[in-house]
């Protein structure tokens, strides 16, 4: 399964320097976790909304391939995604869809899966098309969960790592394995974590405290803290009325929550490779081919 760890490798250390460009170049967020149900897609959709609320502007790459639901959470039901673009030759206005206040959504589907059979044409024809993404502040790729090559491969593609877990005891073990992995083909070195559905911020820093102790000792890898997000009954409601809580409970807990990591990212300096759109997307065809 990971016997391209050597590729992995290489590629994650691509694009460090800096193009001499007067372009802008997003920050490449890769957002997964060690198992599913932690609430990693609600978070992403959530953040990315509250970004571009802040004026920063956005593209969530729903990267989970085969179990895509990003667009679900926004209360849309596309047409299209990465697939038709690659192969049916759709234009990328066809296929993006704009979300609340201006953020882009780019599904993944089961385009990922289809590189292999790309021509050297196609891929370059799909890069042509990337051009009218850039200019952006941040990209978002929502990844499958779990230990596997293509979730490897979309950490080895990111600037700065984000695992999300909850207090759970299996929560936690999933998402250790998962960064042991990331360490074991010297993929990162550094991570940041969410912990998701807290009861309140006791539960987080101990949760959290807990994580750290045990990958700084045992992987020798960094790790810093993004932020809590509290458990909140207006997340069900959100996800059942597809209608994202910081748009429809935007003074509930989760949303305070998600509005202080949003500030936290915009404020901080997390590492930008300044790759652009097409680079990012070069560096997964390389990856996945």
């Amino acid at each position: 399964m990971l016997d391209q760890a050597q590729r992995l490798r290489e590629l994650a250390n691509q694009g460090r320097k800096k193009e001499s460009t007067k372009e802008n170049k997003p920050k490449i967020i890769t957002v997964t976790s060690g198992k599913g149900g932690v609430g990693k897609s609600n978070f992403v959709v959530n953040l990315g909304i509250e970004l571009q609320k802040q004026g920063k502007r956005v593209l969530i790459f729903d990267a989970d391939i085969g179990m895509a639901n990003d667009d679900l959470l926004m209360g849309y039901s596309p047409k299209y995604n990465i697939y038709d673009i690659i192969l049916l030759d759709k234009e990328i206005e066809e296929v993006i869809i704009e979300g609340p206040y201006g953020v882009k959504l780019l599904s993944g589907g089961t385009g990922i899966n289809k590189i292999k059979e790309l021509t050297s044409i196609q891929r370059n024809r799909f890069l042509e098309k990337l051009g009218n993404l850039e200019n952006l502040d941040f990209i978002l790729m929502d990844t499958g969960a779990g230990v596997n090559r293509t979730v490897l491969g979309f950490i080895a593609c990111c600037d700065e790592l984000v695992v999300i877990m909850t207090p759970e005891p299996t929560s936690l073990m999933d998402a250790y394995s998962l960064v042991k992995a990331v360490n074991h083909f010297k993929i990162k070195d550094s991570l940041n974590i969410i912990v998701n559905r807290i009861l309140d911020d006791k539960e987080g820093e101990m949760t959290y405290n807990k994580f750290k102790q045990a990958v700084e000792k045992f992987l020798q890898m960094k790790v810093k803290l993004l932020g809590y997000v509290s458990e909140d009954k207006r997340l069900v409601e959100a996800v059942r009325n597809q209608k994202p809580f910081v748009l429809g409970s935007p003074n509930c807990s989760a949303a305070k929550d998600i509005a202080k990591i949003s500030r936290k990212l915009m404020n901080s300096d997390l590492k930008n490779n300044d790759l652009g759109t097409k680079n990012l997307f070069k560096k997964i065809f390389n990856i996945f081919s």
